[in-house]
């Protein structure tokens, strides 16, 4: 495996995880918060989160593009072709499904624990954890798949990331290059990398989950 590859799978680990991090830290509180409470306009919030998950990728990184590019409103941060990109692009694609199936993970849980924890004393806050400590395996899960769906998204990574050698190139645009050059045989040994790096991954977080109780 050539250090080019090395560089690349790295770049690629590096904006999954950082992406995945922070649509967990963003998606699971909302999706917690959804499953638990009331509130007017509470159905039409869940269906606009699920709608969100339909998200096209290329439309999600046309939009950024237009944000970020020298003439749109965030130009003058000059993120546009940077990692940090395609890690806001990814970000955007991973917050709907950590919060969509966390807010599916509490509605399916006892009403019981939230009620319980309420009449011990416990604050909306520590209620809420008291429910994300219960549904701790559905969250585990979630977040595995929210990895997956950056760490195989290629859309949004080619419009705002460039595709740039030794800057933007991520596995999965690495894969499109070498295919669209008609070198397959690189293209499968990336996509070997990419199945390896997503089953180790998965599996490590799906381990801090724990075990059923």
């Amino acid at each position: 495996m050539t250090a080019e590859v090395l560089g690349i799978a790295a770049l690629s680990l590096r904006v999954a995880l950082l992406a995945t991090l922070v649509a967990c830290l963003l998606g699971i509180p909302l999706g917690v918060w959804l499953g638990s409470t009331a509130f007017a306009g509470h159905r039409m919030a869940v269906l606009l989160l699920n709608t969100a998950l339909a998200l096209p990728t290329v439309v999600v990184g046309l939009a950024l593009y237009l944000l970020l590019s020298r003439h749109g409103p965030l130009g003058m941060l000059g993120m546009l072709y940077t990692s940090g990109a395609i890690v806001v692009a990814e970000i955007v694609l991973a917050v709907p499904i950590t919060a969509a199936l966390a807010a599916a993970a509490v509605q399916g849980l006892d009403p019981r624990v939230r009620r319980t924890a309420l009449t011990l004393g416990a604050g909306p806050v520590r209620a809420a954890w008291a429910v994300a400590q219960e549904a701790r395996l559905a969250l585990a899960a979630a977040s595995a798949v929210a990895f997956g769906r950056v760490l195989s998204e290629v859309g949004a990574a080619l419009i705002v990331g460039g595709n740039i050698r030794f800057e933007t190139r991520t596995l999965t645009t690495a894969v499109t290059l070498a295919t669209s050059q008609g070198n397959f045989a690189l293209a499968l040994a990336l996509g070997l990398v990419l199945l390896a790096m997503a089953l180790t991954v998965n599996a490590v977080i799906l381990l801090l989950g724990g075990r059923p109780r």
